[in-house]
């Protein structure tokens, strides 16, 4: 899964504050890794085969309207990390199939051109959140064709009301943990169903085989020595992740550990993607040799990247280097676009997760945004 290029491994200080470095042998340590993982996020991490399966196999139950050939474009509309990561892997997936454009939205107002020939999924867990709550309201206004994914039971209840379909995320569980299961695979299956995209059927059952497959790898009963996630989380340790993707496919996946590494470790990252980064990000590699060895650069590399991204992946691994930077690059597996983006995922979601027990942190702990909620609630 990794092929790992990692140069000049010195030991750097922590860049994103003051938390405790563990040694590299809690990763081996089980004790430790369920004394910090309180929510058991390890476990249900090891269940994403299973979590898929019961998100197709209940996807497969909806009753999709037929929209025939009312639509002229999709909005997909979400807050928080897990959904908002999982559908933009779907407009990734679908970048050269779905003939509709496609939009991400996360705010509070519908854009101008949204009308009764739009489609709005929206997926948000809890149905709660505020931008969600005036977005829905926005698209109603507007006419649009809204469909919803949710755990909430009084967004499911709305939606029901307006007679509009409604994929309900089963709930007690972390929204990112669920986002590939119950949100990337029903708003598949819901393309499929009117009529927009190729079954994706296939897709969903190799992904559902190769999670069988790579969890033996990266769960915590697999051994540092030849474990790709461990092996990655230490390489990131003490430094600010960067990691770089190719558009129009992978760069989804660098999202996804963008907004991981976030959630479950706790560590600010930036993700970026080719060649857009080259006419931008990358003037940033003239920063001091200090500066630059303060940072990881993770590249990703897929076999549907053009000969242009290849050169590029490879360029931009040279200059890197010549830079003294800490380099690694890691290569999807798997036949279809729709297992080779998850097998990036799983890789990326299990280092997550073995970053955080380095820092010492529960991946399920959160503080400073909830400190953020609180005043912000209080101040409305």
């Amino acid at each position: 899964m990794a092929d790992k290029q990692t140069i000049n491994k010195a030991a750097q200080p922590d860049k994103q504050g003051n938390a405790k470095l563990e040694s590299p042998a809690i990763l081996d340590n089980k004790a430790e890794l369920v004394e910090l993982d309180s929510k058991q996020m390890l476990r249900q991490t090891f269940d994403y085969d299973r979590l898929c399966a019961e998100g197709y196999a209940e996807a497969r139950k909806l009753d999709v309207p037929a929209l025939g050939d009312r639509l002229r474009q999709i909005v997909f509309c979400s807050v928080g990390g897990g959904p908002v990561s999982s559908l933009q892997l779907a407009r990734s997936l679908l970048a050269d199939e779905l003939k509709l454009p496609v939009i991400m939205h996360q705010s509070h107002e519908m854009p101008a051109f949204v009308n009764e020939h739009t489609l709005v999924i929206i997926a948000n867990y809890s149905g709660q959140s505020e931008e969600i709550v005036s977005a829905y309201a926005s698209a109603q206004s507007k006419g649009a064709q809204i469909m919803v994914l949710t755990a909430g039971e009084a967004f499911r209840e709305t939606a029901a009301k307006n007679g509009q379909l409604c994929f309900t995320i089963p709930g007690g569980k972390i929204p990112r943990i669920v986002s590939v299961s119950h949100v990337l695979i029903p708003v598949l299956v819901i393309l499929h169903r009117l009529g927009l995209i190729r079954d994706p059927g296939p897709g969903i059952a190799e992904t559902i085989d190769l999670f069988g497959t790579l969890k033996a790898r990266y769960s915590e009963d697999s051994l540092t020595e030849s474990n790709p996630a461990k092996q990655l989380a230490i390489d990131l340790h003490g430094r600010v992740p960067v990691i770089y993707g190719t558009d129009p496919f992978t760069a989804s996946a660098a999202i996804r550990f963008r907004s991981q590494l976030a959630e479950n470790s706790k560590r600010m990252a930036i993700s970026s993607a080719m060649s857009a980064l080259h006419h931008e990000d990358a003037y940033g590699w003239d920063a001091d040799e200090d500066t630059i060895r303060s940072f990881h650069f993770t590249l990703i590399r897929d076999k549907e990247d053009s000969a242009r991204m290849i050169r590029r992946i490879e360029k931009t691994s040279e200059v890197l280097l010549e830079r003294n930077a800490e380099l690694t690059m890691i290569d999807s597996v798997g036949d279809s676009r729709l297992a080779r983006l998850c097998s990036l995922l799983y890789l990326f979601d299990y280092a997550s997760l073995y970053l955080a027990f380095l820092y010492g942190t529960n991946p399920a702990w959160s503080q400073t945004i909830n400190r953020f909620r609180e005043k912000y609630t209080a101040s409305s």
